[in-house]
């Protein structure tokens, strides 16, 4: 590795270990966390922060006692706020910029070893389904669990919270953006849903009504369309659905501007 490669990995590292918290239930090293706001407001998983209070660990050694100010269990994010001001803020990076095979490093501590960084590429940005996260081909492990994913300019673009198959999940930034009240929730979908069992066994849902000047209507979804998703609330992040349509695939583009649905 070169000596300018490995001089902006160390400066990332410090940008993002500045901004980075272990966050500590008990005895032991729960996870990490990540300094949202100057003003004490801390982001983490609601796996990790799974009592009422937590102790946190700042990047400067000091221990500050944080309370649980809100949770959800669905997005997999908590707040803890402490009482402290001037904080080092990480800074966040819309995560819909990002490539596949863009360079994005995770740090924490995992297995008790502070300040821990690893560094891999963009797998899939974003997801439509069940669950929507950043995926990344990188190493996390027990104590990385509330950390950040960042881009390689130290923009933290995710909160990492789980392994599957091998790769590296994060909540995406703009999931805690609307966790915070900082962005709007987006307009739902407009449609009414069935469940529904296709012929491979897989679960889906079916469009029985659409609601009328909704976005599904807008963009052109038909009563009878089968998705192939089971979390219904998670349609309304899609920039395009994949339907089944007399018996053959098509994509549909989802208009994004708000619309009036109530409905899924």
């Amino acid at each position: 590795m070169s000596a300018a490669l490995t001089a902006d990995l160390e400066s990332l590292a410090e940008r993002l270990r500045a901004s980075t918290v272990a966050v500590r239930l008990g005895r032991g090293g729960a996870g990490s966390g990540v300094i949202w706001s100057s003003d004490g407001a801390i982001v983490t998983n609601a796996h990790v922060a799974s009592r009422p209070w937590a102790e946190v660990v700042l990047a400067d050694g000091r221990r500050c006692e944080a309370r649980v100010e809100r949770r959800d269990a669905g997005r997999d994010l908590a707040l803890l706020r402490v009482a402290a001001s001037g904080l080092p803020a990480a800074s966040v990076r819309d995560p819909a910029e990002l490539r596949v095979g863009e360079v994005v490093v995770a740090l924490g501590h995992p297995f008790g070893v502070p300040n821990a960084l690893s560094m891999g590429i963009v797998h899939a940005p974003l997801g439509t389904g069940e669950r929507r996260f950043v995926q990344a081909d990188l190493r996390l492990a027990p104590g990385n669990s509330g950390g950040p994913l960042a881009d390689a300019a130290g923009r933290v673009v995710g909160i990492n919270s789980m392994v599957a198959g091998g790769l590296a999940l994060a909540v995406p930034a703009d999931d805690v953006q609307r966790f915070l009240g900082a962005l709007p929730e987006p307009e739902r979908l407009g449609v009414l849903l069935a469940a529904a069992r296709l012929r491979d066994g897989g679960d889906a849902l079916v469009i029985v009504a659409i609601e009328p000047g909704g976005r599904a209507e807008a963009a052109g979804l038909r009563i009878g369309d089968v998705l192939r998703t089971r979390d219904a609330a998670r349609l309304r992040f899609a920039s395009a659905l994949e339907v089944l349509r007399g018996g053959a695939t098509v994509t549909v583009p989802i208009p994004a501007q708000r619309g009036a649905g109530r409905a899924a």
